[in-house]
């Protein structure tokens, strides 16, 4: 975590993000880039059907100018504890630059605040920090209010049990011994998943002798459809301070129909929720 990636609009939500980023990148050593996303709506001149055209110079600067005022605000009042960050503004469609961005700086880690998603908004359209889940090609936090790095101590991690997944298990573990946390790890029975109860005591048992986990629990849960309700449940039941989760990257008609089990927690979790690309 040493490059470390917070798209920021100043709302409440992603100033959480960044007090939260500053504390990680605090103790990881590492350092923070601030992203600001103008994206400004297409404009065309209807009369004649002119194609699209640049709003004035004036405006764009007043816009620029407004973010780097708020930037100097959220440094001065949260960022005193780190001397440096790193601050961009650019143009554009917002998930996009955001990804490209990424590639460009060689950035470890995105932390981008979220205020969740519910009913058709999150069916149809989600949040931008949903669609970084979704595409992200490395972890994202989510964070809707930040907490102490001193708190997080118990950490749940849903898994299907499958044993391919060396990248993303090495990472839950980088991750378990930066909060010196426990770990839940869980799974879920669901139609779609099914094992008997006896098959998932095996499977689990098989799990963690394959990974090695140390200072762990070993949790099966069922749920008549959404995991990602158990999950949820689960991580109140254990008074979790975090959610640590794989993401298939759905897209197109397969996310639609099948959705993401990752992003709905995103969308309903008040804790901090760390998600990362499952790489096989």
């Amino acid at each position: 975590m040493k490059k470390i990636l917070v798209p920021c609009d100043f709302s409440d939500c992603s100033i959480e993000a960044f007090k939260f980023a500053v504390d990680l990148v605090a103790q990881s050593q590492g350092e923070v880039f601030v992203l600001k996303v103008i994206d400004l709506p297409v404009v065309y001149e209807s009369t004649f059907g002119m194609p699209p055209y640049v709003l004035n110079q004036g405006f764009m600067k007043e816009l620029d100018d407004d973010a780097k005022t708020n930037f100097i605000k959220m440094i001065e009042k949260y960022g005193k504890k780190f001397p440096f960050a790193e601050f961009t503004v650019i143009h554009g469609p917002t998930t996009p630059i955001i990804r490209e961005f990424i590639e460009d700086k060689k950035i470890d880690l995105v932390v981008m605040g979220t205020h969740g998603a519910t009913g058709m908004k999150e069916f149809f359209v989600g949040s931008n920090t949903e669609k970084i889940v979704r595409f992200s090609k490395v972890p994202v936090f989510s964070i809707k209010k930040a907490v102490p790095m001193t708190s997080i101590k118990n950490i749940v991690f849903p898994t299907l049990l499958e044993l391919d997944q060396s990248d993303l298990v090495g990472k839950i573990k980088v991750l378990q011994n930066f909060f010196k946390a426990k770990l839940h790890i869980l799974v879920v029975n669901t139609p779609s998943n099914f094992r008997t109860h006896e098959e998932q005591k095996l499977a689990m048992e098989e799990y963690v002798r394959h990974y090695g986990f140390e200072n762990y629990t070993s949790n099966i849960r069922n749920d008549t459809y959404f995991e990602s309700d158990s999950i949820l449940r689960f991580t109140t039941e254990v008074q979790a301070d975090m959610i640590a989760m794989g993401t298939h990257a759905r897209k197109g008609i397969a996310h639609f129909l099948n959705g993401s089990t990752a992003e709905d927690v995103v969308n309903h979790v008040n804790c901090p929720i760390w998600t990362s690309p499952i790489r096989r």
